[in-house]
């Protein structure tokens, strides 16, 4: 008997359950038709707003700290293995071996101690503070269901004293149904009144502390951190000072031809290599000899083809010879001008020497040089560069102003975009020329 009890008592609150969702579902459709009136709180619904945007904000602010500690996990683990590089090729008979052992394990220590005080201090704090959002959330959408309970209560009423027949039993019924929905409704309206203000202003409380331990952490971290690169730094100093004889600079070298300036530094490959010192070119032509006639046939230089000689049907001079009283000019010209100018100006000139001349052809760029093909993947820093895939081709062309082009820094126009636009202008810019290895 009791089992049976047990399944009617079950059964009715199913059924009445079932009962209150349809007639929440007719409240809110006679509502949204315009035939019957919504107990409206602009101050609550503010509130509401609010609560909304602190918890997208909360949950991004979480979603960034684990991102972050994830990155400090991820330094921790390539800074020790680089400290184990160093101690297998550090020799048991250099002097300080025992020193940078040591240091090894205090780096590691002071990784693993900073990122478990981000967890206890900023990341723990954080999710004790989101954790309460759930719960809030969860009421604030049953205060709205209960004043749905609450507008159909008082519309049952209010049509039941309206109506030609008045049936006194029934109003009676339907009047306590309504001082019952609206005292549940006012109940939870009264807590959440208080609640939601009280917790958006502990907003800026939370921020404050959280970004004040996450900062002062990470200025204890690099305090600490900065000791130990000292120590390992003055650790190798000394074996510099006894090892002296062995040890040689590595430096990149600049060309003896290019003045030490430009304000782009390219950027070394992505497999770790050193930047390669840009080749700068310059094709001299060779002079001809102080007592040689005018006009005097002179040897062209071994990569020059005959035919550069015969352009225009043969009525221009050969691309080595010049003509008398220019070659104190063409010296001056070349002793005064920055190499990067001179390589411009010869590459230019000398079009079909370098990629096969682009002059009069369509389908190369003015100017056209040659081409080179991107080894690696290149990000541009700023709009006047060329994004860069490994594979890309590049069109290379001079700069419009020589002065402007920096030491080892090739102007140029991938191809499949000059393919495509046909127009220097959207197309063409600048790239590091140790990114890329010429092929034509």
């Amino acid at each position: 008997m009791a089992d049976m009890g047990s399944k009617g008592v079950t059964a009715g609150k199913i059924a009445s359950n079932v009962q209150k969702k349809l007639t929440r579902a007719q409240e809110k459709v006679l509502q949204k038709l315009g035939k019957a009136d919504e107990t409206k709180d602009e101050q609550f619904e503010q509130c509401v707003q609010n609560f909304n945007k602190q918890l997208t904000e909360g949950t991004r602010l979480q979603k960034d700290l684990r991102t972050y500690l994830a990155s400090v996990k991820a330094m921790h683990e390539a800074s020790k293995k680089l400290n184990e590089c160093l101690q297998e090729v550090y020799e048991p008979d250099w002097p300080g071996r025992d020193e940078a052992n040591k240091i090894a394990e205090n780096n590691d220590l002071l990784w693993m101690d900073y990122h478990q005080k981000l967890v206890d201090q900023a990341l723990l704090t954080m999710d004790t503070y989101l954790g309460q959002f759930p719960d809030i959330k969860s009421r604030i959408a049953k205060r709205g269901r209960k004043l749905v309970d609450y507008d159909s209560a008082r519309h049952h009423y209010e049509s039941l004293q309206t109506a030609k027949k008045k049936d006194e039993a029934k109003i009676a019924k339907a009047e306590e149904e309504l001082i019952k929905a609206q005292k549940v409704f006012e109940e939870m309206n009264v807590d959440l009144q208080e609640e939601l203000p009280s917790l958006w202003n502990s907003r800026v409380g939370f921020y404050v502390n959280t970004f004040q331990s996450i900062a002062g952490l990470e200025e204890n971290f690099h305090k600490e951190m900065s000791k130990l690169n000292q120590n390992l730094n003055d650790v190798l100093v000394s074996l510099e000072k006894q090892q002296g004889s062995s040890t040689f600079a590595i430096k990149a070298q600049p060309s003896d031809n290019a003045p030490a300036k430009g304000n782009k530094s390219p950027s070394p490959p992505p497999d770790g290599s050193p930047a390669a010192t840009p080749e700068i070119r310059v094709n001299h032509e060779p002079e001809p000899a102080s007592g040689a006639a005018p006009g005097a046939t002179i040897p062209k230089s071994p990569s020059q083809p005959a035919e550069a000689s015969e352009v225009a049907g043969g009525t221009q001079p050969a691309a080595g010879a010049q003509e008398p009283g220019e070659t104190a000019a063409s010296e001056a010209a070349s002793s005064s001008l920055p190499a990067v100018v001179v390589e411009t100006f010869s590459a230019t000139v000398n079009g079909a020497v370098e990629g096969g001349s682009g002059a009069g052809r369509p389908d190369l760029p003015p100017g056209f040089m040659f081409k080179v093909q991107a080894q690696h993947d290149y990000t541009a820093t700023d709009t006047d560069e060329l994004q860069l895939k490994a594979g890309d081709v590049v069109l290379v062309i001079p700069f419009q102003n020589p002065e402007e082009q920096d030491e080892g820094w090739l102007m140029g126009v991938k191809e499949s975009d000059w393919n495509q636009h046909k127009e220097l202008e959207k197309c063409r810019g600048v790239f590091p020329e140790n990114f890329t290895e010429r092929v034509q």
